[in-house]
């Protein structure tokens, strides 16, 4: 479908009042303890907050091509090739015959955002629904014009045919003619898994040819007639008010200067001198009174946060450390941790008739159309977001304030502008993954059982705190974190989601203990998991990642350089077993091999799952070994990549992959699950290597020769 086709689409759309009721209406998140909960429903529960009309999702072409409509957005997760495979597979069409549309809201179906490995198990099942309720409607369409039974009739490639009649047949295109799909039908059961031949099948991806040969666009790709590009004045820490800003000398170089409130900025018709520009402007801030940086920030989170909340517990702690003859204390760290996305965020808005168009790279286009109404003044009927490929969010791009500085600029010029920030940018706005602290007090019993786990984190957040160990006196508490809840001052700049949010630090901390304790026990690392563990789905990735890996039993440290770990997210289980070398002189750690095993039900393209978990374990290597944001003072000091160390070529190990096949069970997101498991299993593989306990996160060399010498 051309862009023509589409914008003839919008007033088709517009008159969905479910677009407007659905952007005001409320979502709740569920959690589900055992993740065995996770089954595929027989048929597809009602569609709760998202459209009952399957023409919100689908149209069928006068051509025969099929378009499906989604307010996910493509990160380069892969959601342009999975859902286009549900849909091809539940309408019994050709999967090169459908074409995406995704992330703009005037087209698309509502949608909370892209994140949190939510794309498969809550869009995708709304989008079979509807996929199986038009292709039901269509079959019986076909037999109205054949004059057939609708159960004699068969479908293959948008094509309906009576084999009792090879002659009759008939295409979806001539029977829906390029209009809306009218009739409806309730309760239409889904494709069996076992009968797929599009879904849970390898699938080429359909967005790369666009990004190999240069003509998939971002946001920072649409250009106009007369586009300037915008250069915000920004403080230089935060917390630090602007007191006077000098912008002649920006005026005489041509530039255009726009005071709007609190916004600064200067524009040119050309990006280079733009740039030039800003440098002319001469800006006096009053500096922010002096704070804390990334050497203090841990004993200001224990201080400044929130009273701790109880997000799980069972059994009774003094029961449990009466029992225990073994008593194990330890507190772990992790550090602030950036996005960095290859991509900043950039923005182009254009206002044409009273209607702004904002084409912007997040992962949420809904939640930034009410900000850039609300900044215009405009009402949201006027705003149209468009997310176009985004070059990486890991939760870094779940707001848009580059939309907004981008449109503000746009009204107040009267032009189209670009708003692409600079990676120095990027660092300062950024809402790091938070600094968080740990503490976990436990007990083994005489015979190596854990009969005590009491587990407090601060600043992660809470997800996966509560153990899903076998433990029979534990608690877990939380205090502050990337949901909200901080108080004023807690945290010197914004955090937010990271990949796995919370996960990632109390995986860190719970996998690492579980290690130590199996070291106090004098038992195997994956044994003494096993000990512990009744989950079956859990039970099952480790015994696959053991097998893979060759795992041998012995007591850590064994010399040999080798750990596990394990956990959940969002339902899905992963297992990671790792071998890494030490180097004793300078705390140099190289990881050879890693093994991962995955259960996330079933895979709707094995293919793209397995780039996913190969993905998350390499950038899973940079939280473990070298990222973290070095400040003072509200001042953010990494402005590039060349003190914030991303993963590079010369770490990658062998990495292998298993998906596990669990077809009875839901279809979950993969996108996030493998990589929570990573710094735990590095820790684990070095104190099985050299016989140190690493306990904060990133495992710099420094850091690791440290505690080597305190080893020594």
């Amino acid at each position: 479908m051309n862009q023509h086709e589409l914008n003839q689409l919008d007033v088709n759309l517009s008159r969905r009042g479910f677009f407007a009721a659905a952007g005001a209406g409320l979502f709740v998140f569920f959690g589900v303890n055992r993740v065995n909960a996770y089954q595929e429903p027989a048929r597809l529960p009602q569609r709760q907050n998202m459209p009952s009309d399957l023409n919100a999702y689908l149209r069928i072409g006068a051509d025969g091509r099929v378009t499906c409509f989604s307010g996910k957005v493509e990160l380069g997760q892969g959601c342009t090739t999975s859902l286009a495979q549900l849909l091809a597979e539940e309408l019994d069409v050709e999967y090169n015959s459908v074409d995406m549309v995704l992330g703009d809201t005037d087209l698309c179906p509502y949608d909370m955002g892209t994140f949190g490995s939510m794309c498969i198990p809550m869009f995708a099942p709304a989008l079979r629904a509807a996929a199986a309720e038009a292709r039901a409607v269509l079959l019986q369409m076909a037999a109205e014009q054949l004059q057939a039974p609708v159960e004699r009739l068969q479908v293959k490639a948008g094509v309906v045919t009576d084999p009792s009649t090879p002659a009759k047949r008939i295409t979806y295109a001539q029977l829906v003619e390029g209009k809306r799909i009218e009739r409806h039908l309730a309760n239409v059961p889904l494709k069996p898994v076992a009968k797929f031949t599009v879904a849970a099948h390898p699938a080429a991806r359909k967005d790369a040819l666009d990004k190999v040969t240069g003509k998939g666009k971002y946001a920072a790709d649409f250009a106009f007639p007369g586009l300037l590009h915008g250069r915000v004045v920004r403080p230089p820490a935060h917390g630090a008010k602007l007191l006077s800003a000098d912008t002649s000398a920006a005026e005489k170089f041509g530039a255009r200067v726009v005071r709007d409130g609190d916004l600064l900025a200067v524009l040119h018709e050309r990006p280079d001198l733009a740039d030039r520009a800003l440098g002319l402007v001469k800006a006096q801030f009053d500096p922010p009174p002096p704070t804390v940086d990334d050497k203090t920030i841990f004993d200001h989170l224990l201080k400044t946060a929130p009273p701790s909340r109880p997000v799980g517990a069972k059994g009774d702690l003094a029961a449990g450390e009466k029992v225990s003859t073994t008593i194990v204390e330890e507190t772990y760290l992790n550090s602030y941790v950036a996005h960095a996305p290859i991509e900043t965020h950039s923005a182009t808005a254009n206002i044409e008739n009273g209607k702004v168009t904002v084409w912007v790279s997040t992962q949420a286009p809904f939640s930034v159309k009410p900000q850039v109404a609300q900044a215009l003044g405009f009402t949201p009927q006027n705003v149209r977001i468009i997310a176009p490929y985004v070059g990486g969010g890991f939760g870094g791009k779940s707001a848009g304030p580059q939309a907004v500085e981008a449109a503000r600029l746009a009204k107040a010029t009267g032009k189209p502008v670009q708003v692409v920030w600079n990676r120095a940018e990027e660092f300062f706005y950024d809402t790091f993954r938070p600094a968080a602290v740990v503490k976990i007090r436990a007990g083994l019993t005489s015979a190596g059982k854990i009969a005590l786990w009491d587990f407090n984190v601060v600043g992660a957040g809470e997800r996966e705190a509560d153990s899903f160990y076998d433990i029979p006196n534990k608690r877990a508490l939380s205090a502050g974190g990337w949901q909200g809840g901080n108080p004023p001052g807690m945290h010197p700049f914004g955090v937010g989601p990271w990949r796995a949010p919370s996960v990632n630090t109390n995986s860190f901390a719970r996998e690492s203990h579980m290690d130590i304790l199996a070291a106090k026990a004098g038992i195997d690392p994956l044994e003494f998991r096993l000990n512990h563990l009744s989950d079956a789905r859990l039970r099952r990735v480790l015994e696959a990642a053991a097998k893979q890996f060759g795992w041998k039993a012995a007591k850590a440290p064994s010399g040999r350089g080798v750990g596990v770990a394990c956990g959940v997210y969002s339902g899905a289980c992963s297992a990671t077993m790792a071998e890494v070398s030490v180097n004793k002189t300078t705390g140099h750690v190289q990881v050879k091999r890693m093994v991962s095993a995955l259960d996330v039900g079933w895979a709707v393209n094995p293919d793209g799952m397995r780039q996913q978990m190969e993905g998350c374990l390499t950038m899973g290597l940079g939280y473990t070994l070298t990222e973290e944001v070095h400040f003072k003072d509200g001042e953010v000091l990494d402005r590039n990549f060349g003190s914030y160390e991303l993963p590079r070529f010369s770490w990658l190990p062998k990495i292998e992959t298993i998906l596990i096949d669990n077809p009875g069970a839901a279809a979950l997101g993969g996108g996030e699950p493998p990589i929570i498991t990573v710094g735990a299993v590095v820790a684990n593989a070095i104190y099985d290597a050299v016989g140190a306990r690493m306990l904060q996160l990133p495992m710099t060399p420094e850091r690791v020769a440290e505690a080597l010498k305190k080893k020594a």
